[in-house]
C-alpha cells in the first residue's frame, strides 16, 4: 500500500511518510480555530478536489495559499445537506489525489443515518479506487450532529485538534486516537498554527 504525504512535515515524520492510500481522515476542530491551515496543506500537496458546503467556491479559492504546484478544483454545494449533490460533485477524483469536504456537518445533519452511512461508504470506495486520501472537516460547536459517530466509525484516521486559550497563550494540540492501518499517536502533538503548520517548541508552564 502506497503512503501519501500530508503536506505537513511534522505529521509525515510521525506517520512514517504520510497516510496509507485509500484513507478517509476526519479532522475534528473548533470553528474558531486555525484548522483551515491543515486543510490548506492537504490541498496543496497533490491534485485536489475541494467540496465546500458552507462557504462559496470563490471564498475558498481566495483563502487557499498560492505556493503549491498542484491543481485544486473547488466545488460548492447549492442545497444544504443534499447527499446526491455532494456525491456528484466529488465523483471525479484525481488519481492518487486528495478529496476535502469542508465541512461535513451539513451533510451529517441533513440526512438519515442509513443514507449518510451509504454516502460515506460510497465515498470511501471511490477514494480507495483512486488510491488517494479524503479529509472530512468536522467542526465542533454545541451538540454534535446525530451522525457524527458514523463519520468517526467509518474514518480510518481521526485527527482531533484541541485549541485552548489562556491569559498568556493559545495552545493547539493534535490528538490522533485512531489510525487504522498505522500507529495512533501515544501523546498529543503540540502545533504552532499561525500562517503555517509547525511544531510548537515552547514549554508548557504549569
Amino acid at each position: 500500500m502506497e503512503t501519501l504525504p500530508t503536506g505537513i512535515s511534522v505529521l509525515d515524520r510521525q506517520f512514517g511518510g504520510g497516510l496509507p492510500s485509500g484513507s478517509v481522515v476526519v479532522l475534528k476542530a473548533n470553528p474558531d480555530s486555525q484548522s483551515e491551515l491543515i486543510l490548506d496543506r492537504f490541498a496543496r500537496v497533490r491534485r485536489c478536489r475541494y467540496l465546500t458546503t458552507v462557504r462559496s467556491a470563490d471564498a475558498v479559492e481566495a483563502a487557499l495559499s498560492g505556493d503549491g504546484d498542484e491543481e485544486t478544483t473547488v466545488e460548492a454545494t447549492t442545497e444544504v445537506g443534499d447527499l446526491d449533490e455532494a456525491a456528484a460533485l466529488t465523483g471525479d477524483l484525481p488519481e492518487a489525489g486528495t478529496l476535502i469536504v469542508d465541512s461535513v456537518e451539513p451533510l451529517e445533519d441533513g440526512a438519515a443515518p442509513a443514507a449518510y452511512a451509504e454516502f460515506l461508504d460510497d465515498l470511501r470506495s471511490r477514494v480507495d479506487d483512486a488510491g488517494g486520501v479524503a479529509l472530512l472537516h468536522a467542526l465542533r460547536g454545541g451538540e454534535d450532529p446525530r451522525t457524527r459517530r458514523v463519520t468517526e466509525q467509518v474514518a480510518d484516521v481521526v485527527f482531533d485538534l484541541r485549541t485552548t486559550v489562556t491569559g498568556t497563550e493559545i495552545a493547539n494540540r493534535l490528538v490522533v486516537p485512531k489510525f487504522r492501518g498505522g500507529a495512533a499517536l501515544e501523546e498529543p502533538l503540540k502545533l504552532k498554527l499561525t500562517d503555517t503548520v509547525a511544531v510548537d517548541t515552547s514549554r508548557d508552564i504549569a
